[in-house]
């Protein structure tokens, strides 16, 4: 059965009316964190692949996105580059959930967007939650922050795990928006949720991030708390500590930063008093000089993933 350009799965299991957490990679996926997040969700509830296009090459630029060989059992396997998407059903809450590893297309933008949308109303999805990484100007010394666009009752939930800061971002963007466009108007619930990550850092996996992030999901779906570990990202921020020590450069840049999100980005930020003349100068400055587009512009955009 075809869905758009989506081939399903032949046995698909009964699927009642499910959340979808989406991912876009290259875009908004710095440090893998949408990646690593949705992997971890799937591996933890043991989800299993009902969809993929039919033609990806219809989409993607194969110069871009280059196709992958593999050896799986003495055998040499090519793997073409698609966007895939995942059923699974939580047992605990016997709320059902697609997964969606959505790729930034290169070509008939306008199509591709209409056949994920016809898949989120076919199978009746109740949420399209879109998850990701951004660079901005904070530092690895502090608590992750996530902000994002959720609902009052969401907000609740997520109760000093996701900044109220609002996204003022213009420029330019992922064609991927108008997915969220189109699903509004079927009447689906669209939020989102964006981990931001120390600009100066660039880790190709940031581990503490992605625990952030599964952190706020567990804390809006009701997953387990052990859907992550923390500890790997710790070992990651502790070993960038000892990097930045050694680079004067750097380590005076976090200092500023610290002071930067202590008064500004923090969520008690909001509590304190007037600064005096000078610190609001360097506020202003630091402000001015750091803060930069949100989570489109090229300037921050990861390189394509293979």
């Amino acid at each position: 059965m075809d869905i758009g350009d989506f081939k399903l799965s032949d046995n698909l299991p009964k699927i009642d009316k499910p959340c979808a957490i989406a991912m876009l990679k290259p875009w908004i996926d710095v440090g893998r964190v949408g990646s690593l997040s949705i992997d971890q969700l799937c591996k933890s509830l043991k989800a299993i692949e009902i969809a993929r296009l039919k033609e990806p090459g219809k989409y993607f630029d194969f110069t871009r996105y280059r196709p992958y060989m593999k050896n799986i059992d003495n055998k040499r396997i090519l793997e073409i580059p698609n966007t895939i998407i995942y059923y699974a059903k939580d047992e605990i809450s016997n709320k059902n959930y697609l997964f969606l590893k959505i790729r930034e297309p290169h070509m008939y933008g306008e199509n591709y967007t209409n056949s994920i949308t016809q898949l989120l109303t076919h199978f009746e999805v109740n949420e399209y939650c879109r998850i990701g990484g951004m660079y901005d100007s904070v530092p690895h010394t502090r608590p992750i922050i996530v902000t994002g666009s959720l609902t009052n009752e969401q907000n609740a939930l997520t109760q000093g795990l996701v900044s109220p800061r609002k996204n003022t971002y213009q420029g330019p963007t992922s064609i991927i928006n108008l997915v969220t466009e189109m699903a509004e108007k079927q009447g689906i619930l669209t939020t989102s949720l964006m981990a931001h990550l120390p600009q100066y850092a660039q880790l190709d996996e940031d581990h503490m991030a992605t625990y952030k992030l599964l952190q706020v999901l567990s804390s809006l779906y009701g997953f387990t708390d052990d859907i992550y570990d923390s500890n790997k990202g710790k070992k990651q921020y502790e070993d960038l500590d000892i990097a930045i020590e050694k680079n004067p450069q750097i380590n005076s840049l976090v200092k500023q930063l610290e002071i930067y999100y202590d008064n500004v980005l923090s969520l008690d930020a909001s509590n304190n008093e007037n600064f005096s003349d000078d610190v609001e100068k360097f506020l202003s400055e630091m402000e001015n000089r750091l803060s930069g587009p949100e989570d489109y512009s090229q300037d921050y955009m990861p390189k394509d993933i293979q």
